[in-house]
């Protein structure tokens, strides 16, 4: 596979050009993490038989606005008209929902599949295509991540995406719970879909 050929499918340019301009937008922290969950989200594509150039070019942008400041996020939700109830939230659904605006504008990455994975990758969704729950999985149980049971949380991710999903979501929103935390509705409706049997 031709590495630079096919990220033109998906961003306009080479990886490492798309690895600048990620570079340039995080802190040196945040972009270890990107290319962890870069690692994991290519060992889930090939177990899971999905395209792995479509993989790396999703997690590498996946956190690409994390770092942006709250006046810029509520600023895109305006202009882009998006759901006026986001500027009740915070960076946590931001950088996903509206990151992805960013990514769209400032990357032109224009693929839904990619960009729809960003929006989701922090609460999932009731409706997760394959690529969906890679970024999902791949951002939680990446190398870099230290938090009880995550070798479980890795071995479930390398044996069923499914159930790396129900695990993830039911151990965000008990960890939400135990500090008071407020919980995003959506994820309810993830936790309903994947965990409730």
């Amino acid at each position: 596979m031709n590495k630079q050929e096919d990220s033109h499918k998906y961003f306009p340019g080479t990886r490492d050009e798309l690895l600048v301009q990620v570079r340039k937008s995080v802190s040196d922290k945040r972009y270890q993490h990107i290319l962890g969950v870069e690692q994991v989200a290519i060992k889930l594509a090939e177990l899971n038989k999905f395209e792995i150039e479509k993989a790396s070019i999703a997690a590498l942008v996946h956190d690409y606005a994390k770092e942006r400041s709250a006046a810029e996020f509520k600023q895109v939700i305006m202009k882009k008209k998006l759901d006026t109830d986001l500027l009740n939230w915070n960076n946590f659904i931001w950088h996903g929902v509206v990151g992805a605006e960013i990514i769209k504008d400032e990357l032109h990455i224009v693929d839904e599949e990619i960009l729809n994975a960003v929006r989701k990758h922090t609460i999932g969704a009731e409706d997760m295509t394959t690529l969906d729950k890679i970024i999902y999985v791949a951002d939680y149980v990446e190398d870099g991540r230290i938090f009880p049971d995550v070798s479980l949380a890795r071995t479930l991710a390398y044996n069923n995406l499914n159930d790396a999903v129900a695990f993830e979501t039911k151990h965000t929103l008990e960890y939400l719970i135990s500090i008071n935390g407020e919980v995003y509705p959506d994820a309810i409706l993830t936790y309903n879909k994947w965990v409730v049997k």
